[in-house]
């Protein structure tokens, strides 16, 4: 079975952008990106639930940010083997895509999008002088994996480095099959990569928004409807019925408060007010105890 040494964590930017969909009317582009972030991380999601079911010995290292010479880049998935390391870039394009040549592009219904093989060999290269700068000389094999069942792609250039949706079975049964006995060099090597992971992307762009103009309340963490009912105990939602407990509604919506304005102080009154009064203030005061840290006393206390 594989060793796990990283899990993938939503990306803040996701995050963010999935707290402020159902509060606010995003932007065009905003709401691009909303999409594509989710579409993404979907597919690394489903090549996880693969990776996991596989049966020799390896090390799987997930959704890694790496700074080199001053430049990031991203590696979604890396799996160590005794002799060779696999970078995974996974895509969840859906519907039909085409290579052009003369010159050479990627494009769907017309429009160029970025290639994912110039991509992938861009991050390979990096990878390998990250590599060399820490006397790793372990083999990079690096694939593009398109996840979607609905992918279609013409023209396919001739390029074993992509994996198509019909090739993914015959792929992960060649990883099941590489003989592979890992030491402690290995397990040095995953350790190192996880400590130079930089995280989220510093100083990524976010939609603009203020406290005031986005709609308060809590939603369906389903539907993300507003339409909700609150008895004792849970919150309903009268839409699709998906039913939450109210703590982990209220914590919900903490969370939200703390992602998209870092810099509030976490009061009574304020959850309260950003709950659009529906949860009782000795409720959330109960929940926020229960589960942070009150610092201060009286009128100028808040938690953490």
């Amino acid at each position: 079975m594989p060793t796990p040494k990283k899990s993938r964590g939503v990306p803040k930017e996701l995050l963010m952008l999935r707290a402020l969909n159902p509060r606010m009317a995003l932007a065009d582009i905003d709401r691009r990106k909303y999409y594509s972030l989710e579409k993404g991380y979907q597919g690394e999601v489903m090549f996880d639930a693969i990776t996991e079911g596989m049966k020799n010995n390896c090390i799987v290292v997930n959704d890694l940010l790496f700074k080199l010479k001053g430049k990031y880049f991203q590696t979604d998935t890396i799996i160590i083997f005794q002799k060779t390391i696999y970078l995974i870039d996974v895509k969840n394009f859906e519907g039909d895509y085409i290579y052009k040549s003369d010159p050479d592009r990627f494009c769907k219904n017309d429009t160029e999008i970025d290639d994912p093989i110039l991509q992938l060999m861009r991050s390979e290269s990096k990878l390998r002088q990250l590599l060399d700068e820490y006397r790793f000389n372990l083999p990079v094999e690096s694939y593009v994996v398109h996840i979607n069942p609905t992918f279609t792609l013409y023209i396919a250039p001739q390029n074993n480095h992509v994996i198509l949706p019909t090739q993914l079975n015959r792929f992960i049964r060649k990883l099941e099959n590489i003989p592979s006995n890992l030491n402690g060099g290995h397990q040095r090597l995953a350790d190192l990569l996880i400590s130079l992971d930089q995280g989220d992307y510093p100083n990524a762009t976010k939609p603009t928004y203020t406290h005031e103009e986005l709609k308060k309340g809590p939603y369906c963490s389903k539907c993300n409807s507003f339409s909700v009912s609150v008895g004792e105990r849970k919150m309903v939602c009268n839409t699709c019925g998906c039913q939450e407990k109210l703590e982990s509604a209220v914590l919900r919506c903490v969370g939200e408060l703390r992602l998209l304005f870092p810099k509030f102080k976490i009061t009574t009154n304020l959850v309260f007010e950003w709950c659009g009064g529906v949860f009782s203030k000795k409720m959330i005061r109960r929940v926020l105890k229960e589960n942070y840290k009150l610092i201060g006393h009286g009128q100028w206390s808040f938690f953490e």
